[in-house]
């Protein structure tokens, strides 16, 4: 899938300005989106030199509000796909604008577990040791050589991997265009998206009943069963709750409320 066109100064002018704001990934994360609002902005260079009115601009913008999670460093692969969409959505009047998100959503998982293992997991420690074993010489060099050996990588996988992403969306989209494939990719990244949504909620979503039932002398917790029977069973009813309340328009906020409450008195009077 490598592509050897030449970016237009156009596009590199656009590039940079993407890899720089992309440093406001999580200058705003929260609970409720985590990086959403962060990976919006990082949009914004694209968004508005794509959509010329502000109705378009707002809807785009308010597209890439969706919950959104990844390693900090790698996430400009996925904001240069993210582009390429966009500007087939802003030419093409028939694009779905639906497959915008899912292909992020497809991304982000996979994403986030390279980067966490390259920069996190490996390069984060070989920089410490080294530069960690100059500082305890009283070398000023201790430092300076662990942010280089870190940011040095950094930098360059955040810009050209922006690149690589917006070159591979542009040529993923030339071939869909001409071969006829948009509903077929549109519905894998729907299917991708929803389970990486799935997964995210089995390890992100904990609940647990502490009720114990009394027979005899035996004692049988509720959770040992309910574990044999289904688990993660409770995670899963919750989650389908929390859709339901948001369906009938309940605002997030308030349906956190409405889990510390339930989690509190829950717990007060021991069944959760």
């Amino acid at each position: 899938m490598s592509d050897k066109r030449k970016l237009t100064k156009d596009e590199k002018k656009l590039m940079r300005e993407i890899f720089w704001s992309s440093f406001m990934l999580e200058g705003s994360y929260n609970y409720e989106r985590q990086q959403a609002l962060g990976f919006s902005i990082g949009m914004w260079p694209a968004i508005k030199r794509y959509y010329k009115n502000e109705k378009d601009r707002a809807e785009a913008l308010e597209r890439h509000m969706n919950i959104f999670n990844t390693t900090p460093h790698v996430v400009t692969t996925i904001t240069g796909v993210a582009t390429a969409l966009e500007k087939e959505a802003s030419e093409n009047p028939s694009f779905d604008k639906k497959i915008i998100n899912n292909v992020k959503i497809g991304l982000m998982g996979p994403f986030a577990g390279i980067g966490d293992s390259l920069f996190w997991g490996t390069l984060r420690i070989i920089a410490v040791g080294i530069g960690l074993s100059l500082a305890q010489q009283g070398s000023i060099l201790g430092p300076i050589l662990f942010l280089l050996l870190f940011n040095v990588p950094h930098m360059l996988v955040r810009y050209y991997g922006g690149v690589f992403g917006y070159k591979f969306g542009t040529k993923i989209m030339d071939q869909a265009n001409n071969s006829g494939i948009m509903q077929k990719i549109s519905k894998g990244a729907t299917i991708v998206g929803l389970m990486v949504i799935g997964a995210m909620t089995a390890s992100m979503v904990t609940l647990e009943s502490s009720l114990v039932f009394t027979i005899g002398d035996e004692k049988i917790p509720m959770q040992d069963y309910l574990d044999q029977i289904f688990p993660l069973l409770l995670p899963l009813l919750y989650t389908i709750f929390m859709f339901y309340l948001l369906k009938k328009g309940m605002k997030p906020t308030t349906i956190l409320l409405v889990t510390i409450a339930i989690g509190i008195i829950g717990s007060l009077i021991g069944i959760i």
